[in-house]
C-alpha cells in the first residue's frame, strides 16, 4: 500500500527506526520490531542504515521484513548526493523486488569539505528520477523551523513546493518542541499551495546529550517550557526520560486535536518509550479514525 493513501480514512500514527550498525547482532533490530509491531502503527520508516554506505542494505532488508513478515506497511530512505542514476537505479530496482511500494527521498548529509561525485545534487532531483521512472508512492521532508541550509522561510517553502511538483506525494515533518512552529509552518504550506498529507514528526527527547545533538544538527529552539523540564530533571535519567515523553505526549495530544494528517514517532529503537507515548494518546488516534 502506498501510504499517501492512508490518510485518506484517518489520522495516521507511525513510526521510524535505524538499522543496526555493520558489526551489531540484527536479532536486536528484530526484537526491537517484535516489540513495535504490537502498537500496530500505519506503517514503519526505516533509515539509510547507521554506518551508511554499504550497510543501506540493511535498510531495503528490514523494510522488506516489516511489510512481509510482520504485515505492516514500510518506507525506505534513501539518500542520494552521492549516487549516479545507474547506482540509484540499482537500489530502487532492489526495493521493488522487495515488495517496498515506499520511499523517503532525501538528500542526505554532504561530507564536509568534499564535493559529491554523483548525479544528484538535492532531494527534487531523486524526486523527479523516481517519478519518471517507477510506480512508488514518494515521501520527502520538511522543516517547521527551516532547513540550516535555506536562505529563510520563503526560499525554504519555495522548494518544499517544488520537491511537491516534482512528485512527492507525502511529507514528514522534522523534528520539532514548540508546536506553534508547526502550525505556522502547515499554514504557510497550504497557502503556498502544498497540499499532500504533512505529518508531524516527533522526538521523544529522553537525555541530555541528545538534546545536544539534535540542537547543534537541526536548528531545533528549545521552548521554555522545555528548558525548565531539562533544568528540573537533567541529572535523573529516569526522570528526565519520563518528563521526555510526558513532553511528547502533550505535543501529541495538542497536534491531533488541531486535526493534523499524522503523527510519525521517531522511535531511536525503543520500544518502552514508544508503548508509553501509544498508550497515552491511542484514543485519540481512535477517535480520529472513527470520526472520518
Amino acid at each position: 500500500m502506498k501510504t499517501a493513501d492512508i490518510f485518506k480514512t484517518k489520522t495516521v500514527f507511525s513510526l521510524e527506526i535505524f538499522p543496526p550498525k555493520p558489526d551489531a547482532d540484527e536479532s536486536v533490530i528484530y526484537n526491537t520490531l517484535d516489540q513495535l509491531t504490537d502498537i500496530s502503527p500505519d506503517f514503519i520508516s526505516v533509515t539509510y542504515g547507521a554506518g551508511g554506505g554499504k550497510n543501506g542494505a540493511k535498510t531495503i532488508q528490514i523494510a522488506s521484513d516489516i511489510k512481509n513478515k510482520y504485515h505492516v506497511e514500510s518506507i525506505a530512505h534513501m539518500p542520494c548526493i552521492n549516487l549516479t542514476k545507474d547506482q540509484a537505479a540499482s537500489i530502487l530496482d532492489n526495493m521493488v523486488a522487495h515488495g517496498i511500494e515506499n520511499v523517503l527521498a532525501l538528500r542526505g548529509d554532504i561530507p564536509e569539505g568534499t564535493v559529491s561525485p554523483g548525479d544528484f545534487t538535492h532531494a527534487d532531483d531523486l524526486i523527479t528520477f523516481i517519478q519518471d521512472n517507477y510506480d512508488l508512492n514518494i515521501l520527502a521532508a520538511c522543516y517547521p523551523e527551516v532547513h540550516p541550509e535555506s536562505m529563510g522561510a520563503v526560499d525554504d517553502l519555495k522548494w518544499l513546493r517544488h520537491k511537491v511538483d516534482c512528485g512527492a506525494d507525502h511529507l514528514i515533518s522534522q523534528l520539532f518542541l514548540d508546536n506553534e512552529y508547526f502550525f505556522s509552518f502547515l499554514e504557510k504550506a497550504r497557502i503556498a499551495g502544498i497540499n499532500v498529507p504533512i505529518e508531524a514528526g516527533i522526538m521523544p527527547v529522553t537525555n541530555k546529550k541528545q538534546i545536544e545533538r539534535m540542537v547543534k544538527m537541526c536548528g531545533v529552539e528549545l521552548p521554555k517550557k522545555f528548558i525548565r523540564v531539562l533544568e528540573r530533571y537533567e541529572d535523573n535519567d529516569i526522570a528526565l526520560r519520563d518528563a521526555g515523553i510526558a513532553y511528547a505526549v502533550d505535543q501529541i495530544t495538542d497536534l491531533i486535536a488541531e486535526g493534523v494528517d499524522g503523527i510519525h514517532l521517531y522511535t531511536m529503537n525503543n520500544p518502552y518509550i514508544a508503548h508509553k507515548i501509544y498508550d497515552a494518546v491511542q484514543n485519540l488516534v481512535a477517535a480520529k479514525a472513527n470520526a472520518c
